[in-house]
Formats: structure tokens, sequence, C-alpha cells
């Protein structure tokens, strides 16, 4: 009995400690990235493509989903500022009946983008996935990415360990009582942004090169 208190104590403390870490790399991402980050395209740089990172298209309530909503407002409002001349879509296609670069697509030309400015990334799995991918498979060492605040730290702190100068243009937030599994998500998933970094982790899938601006889109 009492060795099962034990367990049960040191389980407690374990995932005590867990949550305390995860808090923490969480704020210290945000530190790090928020010189890269804003939500005024005019402060940020010219650059050929900026990475618009994956959401699934339907909400927790049914409906379009508002993070994948707003992140797809933003991207189509850097292009028509003129900040770049290309988005990559990425996000997950893993299963066939599931596929977000082909409806992030879709949602950006009702938004004014043209199809050949638009290219897939498939296998953006994981934001790490998109991250490497945009570097690996299409090029990109230089580019603005597009997401919300909290996103985007952990993304510009994994780009730049990579050696990629990436910034951040940020997209309308979301009511945090809107999709508590998101807003619970980002912090475990900041810690294991140091342990990507430190173990240098690679993207689940690579693949040919796709040469933006030259290669047809995808």
């Amino acid at each position: 009995m009492r060795l099962m208190l034990y367990a049960v104590l040191a389980l407690g403390a374990m995932a005590l400690l867990m949550s305390l870490l995860s808090w923490v790399a969480e704020r210290r991402l945000e530190t790090l990235a928020a010189a890269y980050i804003s939500d005024d395209a005019a402060k940020l740089p010219d650059v050929p493509v900026a990475l618009v990172l994956g959401a699934a298209p339907i909400g927790p309530e049914g409906g379009p989903n508002r993070y994948f909503v707003y992140r797809l407002d933003a991207a189509a409002a850097l292009y028509k500022a003129g900040k770049v001349k290309y988005l990559l879509v990425s996000g997950d296609n893993s299963r066939a009946d599931y596929d977000e670069p082909t409806a992030m697509r879709d949602g950006l030309i009702k938004r004014g983008v043209p199809a050949e400015a638009i290219y897939r990334d498939f296998a953006g799995l994981r934001t790490l996935d998109s991250v490497l991918r945009a570097e690996s498979v299409f090029g990109q060492a230089r580019m603005i990415i597009v997401s919300q605040r909290f996103h985007l730290s952990r993304a510009i702190f994994l780009a730049r360990e990579q050696g990629i100068e990436a910034w951040g243009f940020e997209a309308q937030d979301v009511t945090r009582a809107y999709s508590l599994m998101t807003e619970l998500r980002r912090y475990p998933s900041a810690l294991r942004a140091y342990f990507d970094v430190w173990f240098d982790t690679p993207p689940k899938y690579t693949g040919a090169s796709i040469v933006i601006g030259k290669d047809p889109p995808n």
C-alpha cells in the first residue's frame, strides 16, 4: 500500500515538473521570437516566399476553424501587400480524406490570390516538418511564416536554430475558450521544440526538390 502511494506521489511530482518545464519553455520561446514577429506587413522584409502553417479546416464546433480562417486572411493580406511573391501552404495530408494544403489553397484563391502563386507541401505533419521542408524541399533559406503568435514563436525558434532567416506575420488570434485542446497543446509543443533542436530531429518525409517560381505549382 505504501509503495503504491509513493508511486502515485512520484508520478504526480513528475507531471507537475513537466507542466512547469512546458510553461517555462513556452514563455522562453515567446521572448526569443518577439523581435521577429509583427502584425504589420510593412515592418517585415520583402522575401520571395511566405510559409503558411496548416490547421484543421473544420473547427471544434463543426464550422470553419477560426485558426485556419485567420491564417488564410493574414496570408492573403501579406501577398496583396506585395511582401511576398509566393505562398507555400504546408499541412497534413496523411489520409486520403484529409487534405489541409488543398483546403488552404482553395481558401486563398477565394481571397484573390492567384493559383500560380500557391505551392503546397502535403507533408507538413508538424510545425518542425513544415519549417525544415520549406528549406530542404522547397529551397527557402529566408521566409516569412504566417500563423497565430503562439505558433509563430515556436516556428521561428525552430527555423532560426536551423540557420533559416525567418520572420513572423501574426494572424488574428482566437479567444482562448474556443479550443481548449489547442491552448493546452501549445505548452508541451514548446518543450518538444527544444528537444527537436537538441536532438536534430529530421522531418518525417523528405522528397524531390521543388523550385518555387520555376517549377509549376504542385
